[in-house]
């Protein structure tokens, strides 16, 4: 039977559910080392979890933050202030990948106040990326002039947006109306990548095209799009309708819509691209071959896919640790992203000039410790998750390089 412990992983690994446990970092390391990177957290709702998740070219952060109440709402800030976005009728939105351009415009996922006709798990919640199980419909969303539209499904009933670039074109997956049985657990209908963008050059106006899976897969999806219009994601089978079996092969769509497989290291589950910068190099996590990948088990690592390469490359793990995931690249090739799975629990990496760097050790934070970067511009600069040790909030940061320092 394929089973792993499906929603807390998903949770894990996506970076979108609780915390993982950590051990106090060596304050030793930190004290010795010159600080690198200037480190500034930004404020949250009054919840006690929030995250940077995407950061553009002017600093500006996308996220989301949790309420005191528990909901959890996308959020945007702009020097050190929070905006609160809203909601497509449901208690909860957020902001789950990278997903906003350099103009300020967000995508992302919000509960609506319309009930689930057939009760699926869908994404949204399977995955753990809002906090509440609900038998509410999830929609993708875009964010634009102070105005949350939902973006239309492939004529089912849920959607998902996580990309969008600086021509507007967003990318993401949503459900067909064919009852696939290839679906497992509360998933029942088919799913496919899907890219939207402004009809006629009216933002009001959104047309939809779907991108299809590789060959002999059913269903497909998309996770990040370039400014030269190519999108990255996953194909596979209908499976939980996240990772999995569903990311039996990484691919890459160009700007027609044409599929190619990107190479993996060589497992067969949880092959899954999380972003692609304008030279066409992709970055995301994948299951080398090894005890549990063929039921599905997660045992993935960071890969960098230079564009037009035969092979991926294995980033590795940080020391001590069993997975990890690459989450951003940026024009330079930096990438960055999070290792963990050991007893330092979860930590932020970058990777540049060929070596995997434990973020922590070029900050002066300590006893802080940064769980995860989540995305990073071209300036270099970084966003993700901090732990306060003070509070033991887990809070959005800013990593700003200090001018001068390597």
């Amino acid at each position: 039977m394929r089973h792993i412990s499906g929603a807390i992983m998903i949770a894990a690994i996506y970076g979108c559910g609780d915390d993982t446990p950590v051990t106090q970092p060596r304050q030793e390391l930190a004290q010795l080392a010159e600080a690198q990177y200037e480190i500034v957290k930004l404020p949250s709702l009054g919840g006690t979890q929030s995250r940077g998740m995407a950061i553009n070219k002017r600093g500006w952060v996308a996220g989301w933050s949790n309420r005191p109440d528990g909901s959890r709402r996308a959020v945007q800030w702009k020097n050190q202030s929070i905006l609160e976005l809203p909601t497509l009728g449901g208690p909860s939105s957020t902001v789950p990948w990278p997903g906003q351009n350099d103009k300020g415009m967000i995508v992302g996922i919000s509960q609506t106040s319309q009930v689930d006709p057939l009760n699926e798990d869908w994404s949204c919640e399977l995955g753990g990326f809002l906090p509440e199980t609900t038998d509410l419909v999830c929609r993708g969303f875009v964010w634009e002039d102070g105005v949350m539209r939902p973006l239309p499904t492939l004529g089912g009933t849920h959607g998902f947006a996580t990309g969008v670039n600086n021509r507007r074109q967003i990318v993401g997956w949503a459900e067909t109306r064919v009852h696939d049985p290839t679906c497992t657990d509360a998933q029942v209908l088919q799913f496919r990548a899907v890219l939207w963008e402004p009809s006629n050059g009216k933002k009001s106006e959104i047309r939809k095209r779907e991108l299809p899976p590789f060959p002999d897969d059913s269903t497909s999806a998309a996770t990040a799009i370039n400014d030269r219009g190519q999108a990255v994601g996953i194909s596979g089978e209908c499976d939980q309708a996240v990772g999995r079996f569903s990311a039996l092969h990484a691919v890459l769509w160009d700007k027609h819509g044409k599929v190619t497989e990107i190479p993996n290291l060589g497992g067969k589950t949880w092959h899954t691209p999380m972003d692609i910068n304008d030279a066409g190099d992709v970055v995301g996590f994948s299951n080398p071959p090894g005890p549990g990948d063929p039921e599905g088990e997660f045992i993935a690592h960071a890969f960098l896919w230079t564009y037009g390469a035969a092979e991926a490359e294995d980033l590795e793990v940080l020391e001590g640790d069993a997975f990890s995931q690459a989450l951003a690249i940026n024009a330079r090739g930096q990438v960055v992203g999070v290792s963990f799975g050991g007893t330092d629990g979860s930590r932020a990496f970058l990777y540049e000039d060929g070596e995997l760097k434990n973020l922590n050790d070029l900050v002066n934070i300590a006893p802080d410790v940064l769980l995860s970067a989540q995305d990073i511009n071209d300036a270099g600069q970084i966003t993700g998750r901090v732990r306060d040790d003070a509070t033991g909030e887990i809070l959005s940061f800013v990593a700003t390089p200090i001018a001068g320092r390597p």
